[in-house]
């Protein structure tokens, strides 16, 4: 081949592959932690229907997501906490809610020797984390387990070190229950912990809690499905004992779905209801309104419909409960807002 005809062939290829490149519609995100392992899925599909956009995710935590999202430096946030009013003003753009699943908050623990699943209150749960309770055969736990050897070890409480939406979730559920925790503690997605130790990610806070024996944290619920650490039954507003299951994440809804507000930022913890369990949640992506670049828009919207329609059959496999069809009726209009 003569030194010609193989520079025009090198150069048709290089052309061939910027083409390529071209066409690749590249979205970059950054945010929770707790809907992970969905979104992960999520988006490994999308591609794979849609080989020409390739959506980037990084894990770090809701405040990191609703930070990003806020001064552009992401095309997408996510969170496990609603922003409020300051940090939608504060934001370069305007922002919008998009719920995509419902997961649940868990206590999880690691306690040696112990026979029988553990079942929590909101007290209880609140007098652990303020540094009150101390011991695990505290009288108010074993009222509320009868029949279950508590030990005397000294409980170590694992918490999240980084701004988290699961830490929101958490910290709005005590902040009901407890007038205590509310007063001196309160809620979100960064708190001054009064006692415990700092892991950061749902990731670290299990590892904190399987490497500590009497620990006791906080988790999404298929991160201590996968580290088969055992998660307790809390005592809902009827009195129940509900463990995290699909229903009773879907009975947190129920209430919600029906009385949706149209900016899609609504609290579930502590819902009405004798199935539903109490430290549930919806996770939102963050998307802007206005997206100066068509390609991008597009694709974000195209991503939106699919996640409302064919996203939730993925759902449930990890364990999490998809959404109410009021809600998802109602993002379908929603995604008409962003414009590009």
């Amino acid at each position: 081949m003569s030194q010609t005809l193989l520079s025009a062939v090198l150069l048709l290829f290089l052309a061939a592959i910027g083409t390529a490149a071209d066409a690749q519609t590249f979205i970059n995100g950054a945010g929770a932690t707790f809907p992970y392992p969905v979104y992960s899925k999520w988006f490994d599909e999308y591609n794979k229907l849609h080989p020409d956009v390739q959506i980037n995710y990084q894990s770090i935590g809701s405040g990191g997501g609703i930070r990003q999202v806020g001064e552009l430096t992401v095309d997408f946030g996510a969170t496990d906490s609603p922003m409020t009013d300051e940090q939608l003003e504060k934001a370069k753009t305007k922002l919008l809610h998009f719920p995509t699943v419902l997961g649940a908050v868990v206590p999880t623990y690691n306690i040696p020797g112990l026979t029988g699943e553990l079942r929590f209150t909101g007290e209880i749960l609140s007098g652990i984390l303020l540094g009150e309770i101390k011991r695990w055969n505290d009288p108010g736990i074993a009222k509320v387990n009868p029949g279950i050897k508590l030990p005397t070890g000294n409980i170590v409480v694992a918490h999240r070190s980084d701004g988290s939406g699961t830490t929101y979730v958490w910290t709005d559920y005590l902040s009901k229950l407890s007038k205590t925790w509310e007063q001196k503690v309160g809620r979100g997605t960064s708190v001054n912990w009064p006692v415990g130790l700092g892991g950061k990610g749902n990731e670290g806070v299990s590892a904190l809690v399987k490497q500590t024996p009497y620990s006791v944290g906080y988790v999404e619920l298929i991160y201590a499905e996968h580290t088969k650490l055992p998660h307790g039954a809390v005592q809902n507003r009827e009195g129940v004992f509900v463990k995290a299951t699909l229903k009773a994440i879907s009975a947190a809804a129920a209430g919600a779905a029906t009385n949706m507000p149209a900016d899609f930022r609504v609290s579930i913890t502590n819902p009405p209801g004798k199935e539903a369990y109490p430290i549930a949640s919806f996770t939102w992506l963050l998307i802007p309104e206005k997206i100066s670049d068509p390609k991008k828009g597009d694709a974000l919207a195209g991503f939106l419909k699919w996640m409302l329609k064919d996203g939730q059959k993925h759902a449930s496999d990890l364990l999490y409960a998809p959404l109410p069809k009021e809600v998802i009726a109602m993002e379908e209009k929603a995604i008409r807002k962003i414009r590009y």
